[in-house]
């Protein structure tokens, strides 16, 4: 089946570069062996459709009228050793905790910025500090994450590196679930022989992480009523929030069905008003209250940031958590790890240049054509510059973005991000990876086993969000090894 399969220069998570299936592949490579290819096209549509009937879709905004699609699967699944994830869950957690911290810090002392470690201004002047908003607030267990979805990559050595931070509100859990339930149903037989971590109770890990963040006037603190909070039908993550809503077993709602009464938030039903202590909102900062942030927001609800500060309600991922997770506060979180926590990080970043300075900047002009360059503000893929794969003329535009507004950019090495099989127009070819892991910050954290495995499914491509082209596969963690093979 890959006998062509090429390799090359960067690291592959199922093949060594003498073509050989790396350990913890073994078996899965064995098993693809005995399929045909027609068989593998056939179960291959069999998984595009599946997904089609259980309507589980994004939209594209930046299409004519916006695009509604499936999420493109791919069945050659991301395999994780059980060490290897054991190190990955350490890692997570001692950097979600330090942003924590940091959030903490930012929005009451801010002791971190008295003490030079980030330059005052990479905070003060960020658009996602909300000082007036989110200063001071008494948050149940001190928490500002709720829900991280951080983004590792592999470089050429296979060392694991975080390529972004997601504290707002990372999408895409539904995912996980999904890919899972369509691998088991179109390719029983890889399961057969291999012991997985299972993905079964995840969803009420997730449900008692959210019930821990009891306010501090919750009238039935051990039973508290929760909802999360959409923009509706036409959000691109719709679908997210539907299934983890029916997942939770908690009502999915948007602005209009709440109502703030004395400082109070109540939810309207058939039955009259029913108090609401705690909100996983769906909805960015600047539509959440319309008496607090955009006056013109109609998908939020006028008073909620008050009930919020009177400590009547807990939103959950907290107001203001965009400032921990900017792109160029990115480059800080080690330097977080090590003052909040004096450890060394686990997990490091991928270094990043700041352009503001005039001589980083001059050298970063001079050899576009090598790296990545991101607008701090942008995801998604958006307002990026990929210097190997960039036309002069791209280069050019970027350039002179650079110049005018030096300040909102980043740029990177481009790494050479880890590559997987991928089968598609009936062949196998190799495609970029990347793995958003999913962290649960409560009393307690707990790391989701697995995560989003997304992949650039166009060939040479390094893009792997859906809007741009990419897709998503199955992520195994072992459950037990033994020199190097599943038991």
């Amino acid at each position: 089946m890959l006998k062509n399969y090429q390799t090359s220069a960067f690291y592959d998570e199922m093949m060594s570069r003498d073509t050989i299936a790396r350990p913890h592949y073994e078996k899965f490579h064995h098993i693809l062996q005995t399929f045909t290819t027609d068989e593998l096209y056939e179960k291959h549509e069999m998984a595009q459709q599946s997904f089609l009937r259980q309507g589980i879709t994004f939209t594209v905004y930046h299409e004519e009228g916006g695009t509604e699609r499936t999420m493109p699967f791919d069945f050659v699944p991301i395999i994780i050793p059980n060490d290897q994830w054991k190190e990955i869950e350490i890692g997570l957690k001692q950097r979600v905790k330090a942003l924590n911290l940091f959030l903490e810090d930012v929005y009451n002392e801010a002791e971190i910025l008295k003490d030079g470690v980030i330059p005052r201004e990479f905070v003060e002047d960020n658009p996602y500090f909300y000082a007036k908003q989110a200063s001071g607030l008494q948050l149940a267990n001190d928490n500002h994450i709720f829900l991280a979805g951080i983004d590792l990559i592999r470089d050429q050595e296979g060392v694991y590196r975080v390529l972004e931070d997601n504290l707002r509100n990372p999408s895409g859990m539904s995912y996980v679930f999904q890919n899972r339930f369509v691998m088991r149903k179109v390719f029983p037989e890889f399961f057969f022989k291999h012991s997985i971590k299972t993905l079964e109770h995840q969803t009420s890990y997730l449900n008692q992480t959210l019930l821990s963040h009891v306010p501090n006037n919750c009238i039935n603190p051990t039973n508290p009523v929760a909802v999360l909070l959409t923009a509706g039908i036409f959000n691109s993550a719709y679908y997210d929030h539907l299934f983890l809503a029916q997942q939770m077993g908690i009502e999915l709602v948007e602005g209009p069905d709440l109502l703030v009464k004395e400082d109070v938030v109540y939810m309207k039903t058939i039955r009259g008003l029913s108090r609401v202590d705690i909100i996983y909102r769906r909805i960015d900062d600047d539509y959440l209250d319309p008496l607090e942030f955009m006056e013109e927001s109609v998908i939020g609800v006028p008073g909620l940031m008050n009930a919020n500060r009177k400590g009547n309600v807990a939103i959950l991922n907290g107001v203001g958590n965009g400032v921990a997770d900017d792109k160029a506060i990115y480059a800080f979180v080690p330097d977080m790890i090590r003052y909040y926590l004096d450890e060394e990080p686990l997990i490091p970043n991928v270094d990043t240049y700041f352009l503001r300075d005039r001589k980083v900047r001059e050298d970063v002009l001079a050899r576009l054509d090598e790296l990545v360059v991101k607008n701090v503000g942008a995801s998604g893929g958006y307002d990026m510059l990929i210097g190997p794969q960039a036309s002069k003329e791209d280069i050019e535009r970027f350039k002179e973005k650079i110049e005018e507004s030096p300040e909102q950019y980043i740029a990177q090495p481009t790494i050479q991000l880890s590559r997987a099989p991928a089968f598609q127009d009936n062949r196998f070819y190799p495609c970029h990876v990347d793995l958003r892991v999913y962290v649960m910050n409560g009393e307690s954290t707990y790391v989701l086993p697995g995560g989003l495995s997304r992949v650039a499914l166009k060939e040479g491509s390094l893009v792997v969000n859906s809007s741009q082209g990419g897709g998503g596969k199955d992520t195994w963690v072992l459950q037990e090894e033994e020199k190097g093979h599943v038991k």
